[in-house]
């Protein structure tokens, strides 16, 4: 009567109408259709939740996602745009027994090809001795002759280290490829983690997982032990592409999760065979760098001479051991598929052992026995390069033509050393969700190796990626999805022991210029957005005739206020009323929804979602689900009926500003106040003065006189109406006006305001002007300030006898000229970081 208990997890199961591959390994049933002894409590609870309630719970984790901005770029993409992270609710369950033979082998194996760099960039007595071939090296164009005789800070060149994986039809794991180069993976292997753990909390728990956080707080401690000085207060930075990089968003998470700077290479800087980083407060020493990019790319001096990612003079400075990389630099040498098939040769001759997890069989063409073999059994194999590079990818033959697989042939015999050949491994499958159940996906899994002290530390579970739909690769630029993997804890074995932790003072780490630089555009384009919000959300009502302030806003001084701020042509010709609105409402809903058009909402919007993005690793992640609140609200389509645009319009707006308000109230209470929260608030101040002295010269100066229409409109756009009703029972006048905008420091909306904030802004940045004297940017925002303080309203508002304003025009240019000067003041100074930079060589 036991053997009934598995009959549960099978019923419940068949409810996702999910069934195995025949021919193939299935990870969650036997070929019988019960569920796997592993899988057996995964089963049980999903079967109880029912495809419906399993479908809910889903949906919180994709709003997850969502949410906290996790994307995959794909290489080629004509939209450039970063894509949602694409993963499977449902993990990959690895039993505890099992797992422990794949640690011991993936372990086994990062120490097989440490051994063989050093000896590769060393004494070469593999090749020497014929136990690798020549051609399979120093043909390589991953081999860095630069790196020869390198000897990496702390004897180690592999410091990081990843397999793929994949199940063959008998069960056992065999390894497909090596990654030596800078591996990914590890950042979006901890969020599928985070976000599978968020939506099966009971299951995940009743299952009794291993966490991941050990090995993250291994691979950190490791990382900061590597600084060949300072080990006391050692700085690490993760170098990354840059944000078009595919997995950029890996590189934000990573680099805020172990809280290090997120530098491009042009953020760094070689002098005296050091590196330094480049910052508000001059050039700060780098002791261990984690890189993300390819070995050619990392110094255009000695290795690709057309790289614009990389750090000139970074190779010297490796050499002199004044900067550990992870991994070393040459080590992308390793992953060419070729020389999967000496690993178990070398692994006897170097190790001693043999090697624990085989490779799925391989055929180097370039010596003519394995080639001979690739010949006669060309239709059961795949061909790939020995050698990646951009563009070439596997070719099967049993799908190719006579003529195709001729052509191939001969492709071989003219170079026989550019490609391996490799048995065709019929993947095993995995349960994976769609709209209509449970449908089974080939599989493969990514491993994760850190070297710990004198062995190697690898990660309990991993990154399963899954292939697309009617496909049998698994590559993410191909469609793939991904998969949490929970390796199940043995109750039978004791917990390891925790080691005590060192404590380690990281390196306290000025502002870096590009992050600045990003953060004051990213002030610049929120106050240009909300500054927009607000003007297009005052001017809509008028096209409506809505009554605020008494009488609404007539339709010509919409027009003009619109071409006093050069959103309108001068000297229009005149339309009739009908044709005047329309044209007006085409306007306006592009300035909303027309993300091409410069100056608009939607253009404003994502330049600062590109500021933004840039910054990703800085933000909280509620400040980030602000953004993309505002990216989803902006991204609306309009609706059809003319009578419901105009309303879902204002309707929207109303939401934008309160997201903005919620987006700037995350800023105020939430970022400490340093350097970051100052370029961000300069750049915001800096924004807003400039928009509202835009609004001053359109609605007063340039507004035609004897009309309060403009004044309640300033106000409006300005927010201010309350604060004018409540000060001055009076009708609108300009002069009242003006000193409410331009000259009460008490208005979060003035003019005078934001120079204040200016001002204070500029006397705590780092001082770089000579002693006793004010800088640049301090005597510019001096100014404006005090041209602001000094002037008199009355005079300023009393038009002369042609009726123009011409004191004030000059007052409000001078003011706009001081501001864009103090922009470009401060670009200079510390965004760009021309100024001659001082070297700070400890903190």
């Amino acid at each position: 009567m036991n053997k009934s208990k598995p009959v549960a997890p099978r019923s419940k199961w068949e409810e996702f109408r999910y069934r195995p591959v025949p021919g193939h390994w299935d990870e969650a049933l036997h070929p019988s259709g019960f569920p796997r002894r592993h899988w057996r409590g995964l089963a049980t609870a999903v079967g109880r939740m029912g495809f419906a309630q399993f479908t809910r719970s889903w949906h919180v984790g994709q709003q997850l996602i969502q949410a906290n901005g996790v994307t995959y770029n794909v290489g080629g993409d004509p939209a450039g745009k970063e894509r949602p992270w694409p993963m499977d609710p449902i993990p990959l369950v690895v039993p505890p027994a099992e797992w422990t033979a794949i640690e011991r082998a993936v372990a086994q194996r990062a120490t097989l090809l440490n051994a063989m760099l050093h000896d590769l960039y060393g004494a070469q007595r593999l090749v020497k001795d014929r136990h690798l071939p020549a051609a399979l090296v120093f043909a390589n164009p991953h081999f860095q002759r630069s790196c020869y005789g390198l000897s990496p800070v702390g004897g180690v060149p592999l410091q990081t280290y990843a397999v793929d994986l994949a199940r063959s039809p008998d069960g056992r794991w065999w390894a497909l490829g090596d990654r030596t180069q800078a591996p990914s993976g590890i950042g979006y292997a901890l969020e599928n983690r985070l976000v599978s753990a968020r939506i099966l909390p009971g299951v995940f728990n009743q299952c009794h997982v291993r966490a991941l956080t050990r090995f993250f707080d291994t691979k950190r401690n490791s990382l900061l032990a590597l600084a060949p000085s300072r080990r006391d207060s050692p700085r690490v930075v993760l170098l990354t592409p840059g944000p078009h990089n595919e997995t950029y968003f890996e590189h934000s998470f990573l680099a805020g999760h172990w809280g290090f700077p997120l530098v491009e290479g042009a953020d760094l800087t070689v002098r005296d065979s050091r590196v330094f980083l480049k910052t508000l407060s001059g050039l700060e020493p780098v002791d261990v760098i984690l890189r993300r990019m390819d070995d050619a790319f990392c110094d255009p001096l000695e290795l690709r001479g057309d790289s614009l990612l990389g750090v000139p003079g970074l190779m010297q400075a490796v050499r002199n051991g004044a900067v550990a990389v992870d991994n070393a630099i040459g080590s992308g040498v390793l992953e060419t598929p070729g020389l999967m098939a000496f690993l178990p040769g070398l692994c006897r001759l170097l190790l001693g052992e043999e090697l624990l997890l085989p490779s799925v069989a391989t055929w180097w063409c370039g010596q003519p026995e394995p080639r001979r073999y690739v010949y006669e059994h060309l239709d059961q194999l795949v061909i790939k390069p020995a050698f990646r590079k951009y563009g070439l990818h596997p070719e099967f033959p049993a799908q190719m033509s006579k003529a195709a697989r001729e052509n191939l042939i001969q492709r071989i015999e003219a170079q026989p050393e550019l490609f391996v050949a490799q048995e065709m491994v019929a993947l095993s499958t995995v349960p994976v969700r769609t709209e209509k159940g449970l449908v089974p996906r080939h599989a493969g899994l990514r491993v994760f190796a850190a070297r710990d002290g004198q062995s190697y530390a690898v990660m309990p579970g991993g990154l399963t990626r899954v292939a697309g739909e009617s496909s049998s690769v698994v590559a993410m630029q191909l469609g793939a999805g991904s998969k949490d993997t929970w390796v199940l804890e043995d109750h039978e074995e004791p917990a390891p022991a925790v080691r005590p932790s060192i404590l380690v003072r990281a390196g306290r780490t000025s502002l870096p210029s590009r992050v600045a630089d990003n953060l004051f555009w990213l002030g610049r384009y929120a106050e240009r957005v909300d500054s927009g919000v607000r003007l297009v959300r005052s001017l809509l009502p008028a096209l409506s005739g809505e009554e605020d302030f008494g009488r609404a806003a007539s339709m010509e001084t919409v027009v003009q206020l619109l071409t006093g701020l050069r959103f309108l042509p001068e000297n229009a010709p005149e339309l009739p009323l009908g044709q005047q609105r329309w044209h007006l409402q085409k306007l306006l809903s592009g300035l909303i929804y027309d993300s091409a058009r410069m100056g608009g909402l939607g253009w404003n919007l994502k330049q600062m979602r590109r500021s933004a993005w840039n910054l990703k690793e800085r933000l909280s992640s509620d400040t980030w689900r602000v953004l993309q609140q505002l990216e989803a609200d902006l991204a609306r389509t309009p609706p059809v009926n003319p009578d419901q645009r105009l309303t879902a319009q204002i309707t929207l707006l109303d939401g934008v500003v309160v997201t903005l308000a919620a987006f700037s109230g995350l800023v105020m209470e939430n970022m400490t106040r340093g350097h970051g929260f100052r370029f961000l608030d300069l750049g915001r101040r800096l924004e807003r003065a400039l928009q509202i002295t835009d609004l001053l010269r359109a609605g007063i100066v340039e507004a035609p006189p004897e009309t309060d229409g403009h004044l309640q409109l300033l106000l409006h756009v300005a927010d201010s109406t309350i604060t004018y009703r409540t000060r001055n029972l009076t009708m609108l006048r300009a002069d009242l006006v003006l000193d409410l905008l331009l000259c009460d420091e008490t208005n979060p909306r003035s003019v005078g305001m934001q120079l204040s904030a200016l001002r204070d802004h500029v006397d705590e940045l780092p001082e770089h002007a000579e002693i006793g004297r004010h800088s640049i940017e301090q005597r510019l925002a001096l100014k404006a300030l005090t041209a602001v303080r000094l002037a008199e309203v009355a005079p300023l508002t009393r038009r002369d006898a042609e009726g123009n304003l011409g004191p004030l025009g000059d007052l409000l240019a001078s003011l706009k000229t001081d501001l864009f000067d103090l922009s470009q003041a401060l670009t200079a100074q510390y965004l760009s970081h021309l100024q001659t930079a001082r070297l700070r060589s400890s903190d």
